[in-house]
Formats: structure tokens, C-alpha cells, sequence
């Protein structure tokens, strides 16, 4: 790769710390060419100027605007919010990636359950798909679906793919601002009795995936599922939580469907995202993926992202330790 072949990251616009913005971020302290897909030209976009990015304004759903977006590219990185046109975004950038003909790389930002979504899981009866996800749903999320078309399609366009498979984030809305008015009371209140989580730090799966770009052949063709360092129950983040907070924190675990009723609000996350159908589909997956960690479908541990980094990932703790909203919790408790 030159210097002259700038590397397209999708999703540069979204929020300061996550996953696109850390890896523009990290590619430019590096030297490398970025050029960032926004959807706006406001002060994100501003700030990846500044920055030193490239900005390309345009249209994920629009086949014109990811044409142009690749001009002069030759490595990809996919990932955008979660919505109901997420399959089609990927598809139309697939299909013209496929058309330049001259890609070398097209990492794609999955998640862990594809590891285990196989045809097989997804067509056996009803009955067995609710025992197998543990219980408390029979199908997967309209964004875990949307993930496993997105795989088969780059699957089948013969594109040089990496799939990024991340399990529950440690910024996760269920582990983070879904919180923050329990957490000022000393309460962690969650509906997952005693289940297990490893989850991933948004900095290192950033950091894995601009290493995967810069260096793209060992890595071409595989599907890595990456997990954080180690598993721990609720118990065990209530303590994290109080270390960072300076204060007393207590689990006290939750009905499943009373707390999704309780902190899943659609009106909420219509005036964070700004359309209907986009809290829709958020909120549909959300709840589901409280069913599911609920059900013991993220107790889990890989030591891929170990492999990959060379050292031992971040941890919860250093996730909340970095949060802004619980470091703002943390000032405010102790006053």
C-alpha cells in the first residue's frame, strides 16, 4: 500500500471514543492515509479534518456515493450504527468493491454470535432454538440477522474479507448509560442472575482492526472471535463499578422482562438517534440481547484478541475507569 491509497473507514462519524473514530485516530498517528465516510458535515466531520483525515460526505445506502467514496482505495473497514438498512449499506459497498476490482482487504466489524449462528442453529424447530439460546427467546436480534447476511455476502462475493467477530462491548448501553441514575443510588440493577460476561474494550478492538488493515495477508479470509480478558459475573462488576464511583455498589439482579419494560425506552432512543425506525430496530435488538445474556449465550472467553495484540486486553475496569458519563458519576458522588 502507498502512501497515495488512502484507507476508507465507514462509521467516522459517530460518537468521540467509538470504534471508527479510535481507528482514524490510530491509522493517522501511524502515518497512514485515511479517508473517513461520513453521513453529515458537522463538527465530527470537522474535528477528522482537523485531525488530518480526508472526509468523504455521502450516502452508505447510496451506490453512487460508496463508488465515489473508493476511488483511489484499496483497504476497507465496515461498520456503521445498527438500523434496519445495515445489510443493504454493506451490500451496495460490497458490490462496489467488487466492481473496482482492486481491493486488497474489506474488514468487516461482526459480532460473536455469528461463531455460532450456523444454518444448521437457525433452521432446527422452535422449541430448539429457545433451548439453545437459553430459554428466554427463539430467534436472534434484526441486527445479529443483519450481521449473518452481511458474512454470507461478503462470503460470496469473493472479496479479500476479514470478519471481526466482538462480543458484548464493555461501553455497551446495558453496562453503561442504561445505568447511570441506579449507579448515583449505589444499585446495579440487571436481569442476569449469575451469568458470566468477558467484555470487549472498544480501544482494543479498534486497535486489532487497524492492525489487520495495515497488515492485511495473514489475516485475509478468517473470521476471529474476540472476547475481553476474563469472564466475571454481576457480582464481580459491582465491584469494578465501586472502585471506579469511590463508593459502596450492589448488585441486585432483575426480572427479565420487567427491566427490558424498565430501561429499553423506544422514545429515548428515538431522540438519541433521531428516527423511528432506527429505535425500532435498536430497541428490538437491545431486548433481545438481554434475553440472550440473560440465557448464558455471552458466557464466553477466547483468547484470540490476546493472540492478536501481543498482551493481554484492557479490562472492564479500565473501560469504566475511561467512561466519561461514570468519571462525571464518580466527581459528583464524591462532593
Amino acid at each position: 500500500m502507498t502512501e497515495r491509497n488512502p484507507i476508507l473507514i465507514t462509521g467516522a462519524g459517530g460518537q468521540v471514543g467509538g470504534v471508527s473514530r479510535l481507528m482514524v485516530d490510530m491509522l493517522l498517528q501511524q502515518g497512514h492515509p485515511v479517508r473517513a465516510f461520513v453521513r453529515r458535515d458537522d463538527e465530527r466531520a470537522q474535528s477528522l479534518r482537523e485531525a488530518g483525515a480526508e472526509v468523504f460526505v455521502g450516502d452508505l445506502l447510496k451506490l453512487a456515493d460508496v463508488a465515489a467514496a473508493l476511488k483511489g482505495v484499496r483497504r476497507i473497514y465496515f461498520s456503521m450504527t445498527p438500523q434496519p438498512y445495515y445489510a443493504d449499506a454493506l451490500t451496495l459497498m460490497a458490490s462496489a468493491a467488487r466492481a473496482q476490482g482492486d481491493i486488497e482487504a474489506f474488514v468487516h466489524l461482526s459480532n460473536y454470535e455469528q461463531s455460532y449462528m450456523t444454518f444448521e442453529k437457525m433452521t432446527t424447530s422452535e422449541e430448539e432454538r429457545r433451548s439453545w439460546l437459553g430459554g428466554l427467546v427463539t430467534d436472534w436480534s434484526p441486527q445479529q440477522r443483519a450481521h449473518w447476511i452481511c458474512e454470507k455476502v461478503l462470503d460470496w462475493s469473493g472479496l479479500p474479507t476479514v470478519n471481526v467477530r466482538a462480543t458484548l462491548f464493555a461501553e455497551n448501553p446495558h453496562l453503561t448509560w442504561m445505568l447511570l441514575d441506579p449507579l448515583s443510588n449505589g444499585e446495579l440493577p440487571l436481569p442476569f442472575g449469575n451469568q458470566r460476561l468477558a467484555p470487549i474494550v472498544v480501544h482494543d478492538l479498534a486497535e486489532v482492526c487497524v492492525k489487520i488493515l495495515v497488515d492485511p495477508a495473514p489475516h485475509l479470509s478468517k473470521s476471529y472471535a474476540l472476547t475481553g480478558p476474563e469472564l466475571k459475573d454481576m457480582y464481580g462488576f459491582a465491584e469494578d463499578y465501586a472502585a471506579v464511583l469511590g463508593r459502596q455498589v450492589v448488585y441486585r439482579p432483575q426480572e427479565v422482562e420487567a427491566w427490558n419494560e424498565a430501561f429499553i425506552d423506544e422514545t429515548v432512543l428515538q431522540e438519541t438517534l433521531g428516527d423511528p425506525a432506527m429505535a425500532r430496530h435498536v430497541g428490538a435488538h437491545l431486548r433481545i440481547q438481554t434475553r440472550l445474556i440473560a440465557g448464558g449465550r455471552y458466557d464466553v472467553l477466547s483468547d484470540q484478541l490476546e493472540t492478536l495484540l501481543g498482551r493481554p486486553p484492557r479490562t472492564m475496569r479500565w473501560s469504566l475507569q475511561n467512561n466519561a458519563h461514570l468519571r462525571e458519576l464518580a466527581i459528583a458522588s464524591s462532593r
